[in-house]
């Protein structure tokens, strides 16, 4: 493929932009070269495929570092009664009975929406976090089909609990397993698994040291931590110990574990996690639905800790999430100072991508540089003022809007061109997801 006439955000360490400049992509989904001013070297063999830019901005695809597929069908949902009064209530009311209204087809379709949405709004990797206590067992296969066939790139778990039980618990141990070694043996670009781990204040110590026994010794972890500071005070119950540190004893953080939230931990927390070189996923626009408060992110990225920008469910158009970064902080802290976006730069594009590279076996994605692959967005965005690699960030920020996305690229394999979806039939799969959704909320309304 040739993409011309582009102007190139590379987010390389220079974030440098190329006016007027030309791609290449090789049969292997890679970037060849990049043509400064359309060189006359470029010539068209008549073999690629061509496509011309429009001097659209042509930049790196972006990268979700903490979701749930299987929310999807919350969307509009009634919650009946008293409206929960804080996270606790939340899970009770909503997401600990809306999980159980899912069966393998439910998981599919949630699965196949939320990809509909993260590809027209230009996101094309997606950390995933799954839970359907009542289908367990092959659900991690069922989510990795609908990414193979969309064309993303997706990281998939299972989160293990006690809250249903020990039969439960243990089907969701092995289906983490089971879905690893399927991809250790059946090795796919697009897919990637975690251990998954729903949350300190969910899981015994006798499941804790199960999941570290079984896990492989080159896979990570996926977990929620101190999300509410109901999670600090079970641990401290449990252990004697905060969340971070009960986690570390059991041999849970390490350089590909992703732990996400982080909002109630603390200094020497902070340390551990630094220490160990684990990620942290943030998720402000979650943090302030669920009204826990937000993370020390700026203290956490000053300490050491990889911190990563995610969604935890919320739309897939990872802009909405450095718009919310940029300002949550500096309401909560009554300083305008606070969270610049270069900080959210550095989250979102180069912690995002080094996670990516770190749990997709050395995949390097999230930058437009020869070798890296071709995971790519076309944005219809004409700047009225000038636009650098000094000011990008805040540009971002404050001009790119999801609806300014018009085609969509990942491995070099186009899944969406001009607005339209080129791998899903995105009617169809609508059709189909709103009747299994009115299914759904009725097996919810009929558990509450």
């Amino acid at each position: 493929m040739i993409i011309r006439n582009a102007n190139i955000i590379t987010c390389d360490n220079e974030k440098r932009i190329l006016s007027d400049a030309s791609l290449v992509i090789g049969v292997d989904g890679k970037i060849t070269s990049i043509y400064e001013k359309n060189s006359k070297d470029l010539e068209n063999t008549g073999n690629e495929e061509v496509i011309d830019a429009h001097k659209q901005f042509l930049m790196p695809a972006s990268i979700c570092a903490h979701t749930h597929f299987y929310g999807a069908f919350s969307r509009g949902m009634y919650i009946p009664g008293e409206a929960p009064d804080a996270f606790p209530a939340i899970l009770e009311k909503l997401w600990w009975k809306l999980d159980k209204s899912l069966d393998n087809k439910a998981n599919y379709y949630s699965a196949l929406v939320c990809i509909i949405d993260a590809i027209k709004h230009g996101t094309t990797t997606l950390i995933d976090h799954h839970a359907s206590p009542n289908s367990i067992n092959g659900s991690l296969d069922v989510l990795a089909r609908a990414v193979e066939e969309s064309g993303v790139r997706a990281s998939l778990c299972y989160e293990v609990t006690d809250r249903d039980g020990n039969a439960k618990a243990k089907q969701g141990l092995d289906e983490n397993l089971r879905f690893i070694n399927e991809l250790a043996n059946h090795p796919s670009e697009h897919l990637s698994a975690l251990f998954g781990l729903h949350a300190s204040l969910t899981l015994s110590e006798e499941t804790l040291e199960k999941a570290r026994a079984m896990c492989p010794p080159e896979t990570g972890f996926h977990i929620h931590t101190a999300e509410h500071v109901v999670d600090e005070y079970d641990s401290l119950r449990k252990s004697g110990k905060r969340v971070i540190d009960r986690l570390d004893s059991f041999g849970i953080l390490g350089e590909k574990t992703l732990v996400a939230h982080g909002v109630h931990i603390d200094a020497k927390e902070i340390g551990l996690l630094s220490k160990a070189g684990t990620w942290l996923s943030h998720q402000p626009r979650s943090n302030m639905n669920n009204a826990v408060g937000l993370p020390q992110v700026e203290s956490m990225l000053n300490a050491g800790v990889r911190v990563c920008l995610g969604n935890d469910g919320f739309s897939n158009s990872m802009w909405q999430e450095w718009n919310a970064a940029y300002l949550a902080h500096k309401l909560i802290n009554n300083d305008p100072r606070r969270m610049p976006a270069d900080l959210i730069y550095q989250m979102a594009i180069v912690n995002n991508r080094e996670l990516v590279k770190k749990l997709f076996g050395g995949l390097e994605t999230g930058i437009i540089k020869p070798g890296a692959k071709a995971d790519l967005i076309l944005v219809d965005y004409k700047p009225f003022t000038d636009l650098n690699s000094n000011n990008l960030p805040w540009h971002i920020v404050f001009g790119f809007r999801e609806s300014m996305v018009t085609t969509t690229i990942v491995n070099g394999k186009i899944l969406m061109k001009d607005r339209v979806l080129t791998t899903l039939d995105e009617e169809a799969i609508t059709k189909e997801a709103k009747a299994i959704s009115s299914r759904v909320w009725k097996t919810y309304h009929a558990s509450v």
